[in-house]
């Protein structure tokens, strides 16, 4: 890979800047491509954008960045993208820095931030070899996450609309799903657990078969079709429906039928259950059955302590004495019958009868 390290100053990079969230972010006379389909949207926060006009106003070196040259004659942003923008914005007045926009400036002082130089490098190679860099130079800095790295290497027409309906601040997905799904758009966070459900977590492999399909159709129709599901199963919305795992739960039982009645009864109760310790967990247990969803409250050293000087040892299946730290607390009556977690419902087993009884 060839790689020439330039200095351009910040009114060339400027020059020609648009930035359109819809479509991309140019700059340098149009032929910089800010943006690319793989990167992640503008993600700095206030401070870390003040910072880098702060270091340019006193001249000091920002870190060198990266352009990949196209075989057109133009170019993208390989590492770079926010401080660029960050540096852009506030050229096109966007947002102050101390109070001060930049036509509040002194010519001299404009001057000296256009004039200013940057440092970047230009990389010329082959689609794997620009990814490869790409993986390399982003170890530092805003850390890619798993899925902005997948972008980068899926591009493509299929990705390109499976963003558009995922990735962005107020997007089609966020708009329906933000009450029952963890995490950010732009971090990529929704467009992941979507391809996670419908591929059954090969994400890599979903995204390899479909990256030049025209379109994401089919994985926003899955998308909104458990969002339909889960307000036709769970009527009634609760905070601790954010997170849960619906497409698995979607996969497994979306051609059973539910009494959305019964099921929000029940949902009742175990809120108010106090053995219940993760309230989340309920809505994938209510389906499953599987009590290891409900995390349910574990008995107590003090009440481990009662049942066996109570027994004196004697584990009550096998009728053999053994040490404490040789015995696990059990319900005497289960949970699921309406048994409590407590010294009254605590026996003691040996570790061998306790797991036969668990089916462990």
């Amino acid at each position: 890979m060839k790689i020439e390290l330039k200095e351009i100053p910040i009114r060339e990079v400027f020059n020609g800047y648009i930035n359109n969230n819809e479509e991309g972010v140019i700059g340098y006379g149009g032929k910089l491509n800010i943006r690319p389909k793989y990167q992640r949207e503008f993600v700095y926060k206030d401070k870390q954008r003040d910072s880098v006009i702060e270091t340019v106003n006193k001249n000091f070196p920002l870190n060198v960045m990266y352009w990949v040259k196209n075989e057109n004659e133009t170019y993208e942003v390989l590492d770079g993208q926010q401080r660029t923008i960050s540096i852009c914005e506030y050229v096109d007045g966007s947002y102050s820095l101390n109070s001060l926009y930049i036509h509040n400036l002194t010519d001299v002082e404009k001057d000296q931030i256009l004039d200013y130089k940057l440092m970047v490098y230009f990389c010329e190679g082959n689609d794997k070899e620009k990814l490869d860099w790409f993986k390399t130079i982003n170890i530092a800095g805003e850390k890619l996450y798993d899925q902005e790295l997948r972008n980068a290497i899926y591009t493509g027409t299929w990705l390109t609309d499976a963003k558009r309906h995922f990735s962005k601040s107020n997007c089609p997905a966020y708009n329906i799903g933000n009450d029952y799904l963890t995490g950010s758009p732009i971090r990529q966070d929704y467009l992941e657990t979507a391809i996670s459900w419908l591929s059954d977590e090969k994400i890599e492999h979903y995204m390899a078969v479909n990256q030049h399909k025209p379109n994401a159709n089919e994985l926003w129709l899955y998308f909104q079709s458990i969002l339909n599901w889960i307000k036709v199963v769970f009527p009634k919305y609760r905070k601790e429906m954010k997170g849960v795992s619906y497409g698995i739960l979607y996969n497994e039982f979306k051609n059973k039928e539910f009494d959305s009645i019964k099921i929000e009864n029940e949902i009742t109760e175990l809120m108010q259950d106090e053995d219940v310790t993760k309230k989340s967990g309920i809505y994938s247990y209510v389906l499953t059955r599987n009590e290891k969803f409900l995390n349910i409250r574990t008995f107590t050293d003090k009440n481990k302590r009662e049942a066996y000087e109570k027994q004196k040892g004697i584990c009550v299946k096998c009728n053999d004495h053994f040490e404490l730290n040789e015995m696990e607390a059990d319900h005497i009556t289960p949970w699921h019958e309406g048994g409590k977690t407590n010294s009254l419902n605590c026996q003691m087993l040996c570790k061998q009868d306790n797991r036969t009884k668990s089916g462990k």
